[in-house]
């Protein structure tokens, strides 16, 4: 459930970050949930960026930053099996094989784990818990981090959305 920003001016920090994150988790998936697979599949060059593409990378995004990097648990599927090492951008190259069903449930669902987790740290721990993961200096992220993190990588991606999502059908407003 999308928490409005508006609900958010009086609330505590946990509150005040994840209905933000929420809001720009919604933005993207309103951006893309009426397109056709051929138009999540169009890129605006000289980008090879596609909104098929910037949904699956969000996904496994969610997915290594709460499951793998704060918890040390797995990716969840199919981002569990890839072969990184292979393709360190298997989510953009194969978004295209998709429908974009697929690419909204995978998305959805990497969402749905992300929220899971952060009620179930915030609830044991707050937002100062520590990551399992660290820094190249050996830091550990802590959860508030992360969230903030979560909200600069949307906010970044969902300027991409507006730009490709007005070439595709001139649509702005959403």
């Amino acid at each position: 459930m999308t928490v409005p920003v508006e609900s958010t001016y009086n609330a505590d920090e946990a509150t005040t970050l994840s209905g933000f994150l929420d809001y720009h988790r919604s933005v993207l998936r309103r951006k893309c949930e009426d397109l056709s697979a051929e138009q999540l599949s169009q890129t605006l060059p000289p980008s090879d960026m596609t909104l098929g593409g910037m949904l699956k990378h969000v996904a496994v995004v969610e997915s290594s930053w709460f499951s793998e990097d704060l918890l040390g648990g797995p990716l969840i599927a199919p981002f569990d099996t890839v072969d990184w090492t292979a393709d360190q951008d298997w989510e953009w190259h194969t978004a295209h094989l998709d429908t974009p069903a697929e690419l909204l449930a995978l998305y959805d669902a990497s969402i749905e784990e992300s929220r899971r987790i952060t009620a179930e740290v915030l609830a044991a721990t707050g937002l100062e818990t520590p990551s399992v993961a660290t820094t190249r200096t050996g830091e550990h992220y802590s959860l508030r981090w992360i969230l903030v993190h979560m909200i600069e990588e949307y906010a970044q991606h969902n300027g991409h959305a507006d730009l490709l999502r007005e070439s595709i059908d001139g649509r702005t407003r959403f």
